[in-house]
């Protein structure tokens, strides 16, 4: 057995600590991975955090490396980079994206491995799980040349997505959150910013990524005649109305869901989870992604930053965690 390395572990809802980890010697098709960055996904990781994963959700709600099982204790977490010490030559000294929890160093198989382009850094490549999930939505509901797009929530998912649908010839793509600040981010990502209250309507395609009922009731109030929203929201056990009377049949309005745990419908059949995966790397060597890492911390202080982001405490949009190095 190696040394010991260190996990942050959900001990029980709205409670976490770090805790010893021994992790076992590669074999020969495993990889040694030290961790230098990872991520907090701030939609599904708090509320794995606050205990919010539905009992009928706990299988399909696991993460690849997860141990323990909801509520708690579990360790969770899927926004890992690190650096390959051990494994084979070709992956030795590579640094590399895992889905794999916040730990300081760890053992998986080589497949389970994607290597992050040298032209994207480590603390902008924690996003490939976002960009992954942006890239599904899109691949669920691609845009057509000229279309009028919205996507309603501006955190890391929204984000991602207006990111990438700006650069659809012609497309005109509209952010819009109830906080002002997200103007700031939307013009740093290329794309125009608006209050709800403000938002542009007759929209072709809106993407809704708030987790609000009442960013839902508004992605659909965006909508043109027979125009569709793809939620790409998860609640987890909250219950949501869905206002499927008034304009709703006489329009032929559609709701979609998009979640990125199986590979979108459209491309099942020819791109694997690792061709997605590997796309959503490419895609991070656009430098307008660092406007979604707005602000880190060190690995030691994990179990006081994520009540923090729980309860809201803690602003902006990823918070990348960092290793020491």
């Amino acid at each position: 057995m190696s040394p010991t390395e260190r996990a942050f572990w959900v001990v029980a809802p709205g409670a976490g600590e770090v805790r010893p980890a021994t992790v076992p010697e590669p074999g020969p098709d495993e990889v040694r991975v030290r961790t230098i960055r990872t991520g907090v996904s701030r939609g599904t990781e708090t509320l794995v955090f606050r205990g919010a994963v539905p009992q009928s959700q706990h299988t399909a709600m696991r993460a690849p490396f997860q141990e323990g099982d909801f509520p708690g204790p579990v360790k969770y977490g899927y926004l890992n980079v690190g650096v390959v010490e051990r494994g084979p030559d070709e992956l030795r000294g590579r640094t590399v994206f895992c889905l794999y929890p916040h730990q300081t160093g760890y053992v998986v198989p080589a497949t389970a491995v994607v290597v992050v382009p040298d032209d994207v850094p480590p603390s902008r490549a924690v996003l490939a799980g976002t960009v992954e999930t942006a890239v599904n939505a899109l691949w669920d509901a691609p845009p057509l040349v000229g279309d009028r797009v919205t996507v309603v929530g501006g955190g890391m998912v929204g984000c991602g997505v207006a990111r990438l649908l700006c650069r659809f010839p012609g497309v005109a793509v509209e952010l819009v959150d109830v906080d002002p600040a997200r103007a700031a981010t939307a013009a740093a990502l290329g794309v125009e910013f608006a209050h709800p209250h403000d938002a542009a309507t007759g929209r072709d395609l809106v993407f809704h990524a708030s987790a609000t009922e009442a960013g839902l009731r508004r992605s659909l109030e965006l909508l043109r005649p027979e125009g569709t929203v793809v939620e790409m929201s998860w609640y987890g056990d909250r219950e949501v109305s869905v206002p499927l009377g008034a304009g709703f049949h006489s329009g032929r309005l559609a709701i979609r869901a998009s979640q990125v745990g199986m590979v979108a419908p459209a491309r099942r059949s020819t791109r694997s989870y690792a061709d997605r995966l590997g796309l959503a790397l490419e895609l991070l060597r656009d430098p307008a992604f660092d406007a979604l890492v707005s602000g880190q911390h060190p690995f030691e202080r994990l179990p006081e930053v994520l009540p923090a982001l729980a309860s809201g405490n803690l602003a902006g949009l990823c918070h990348v965690i960092t290793y020491g190095e």
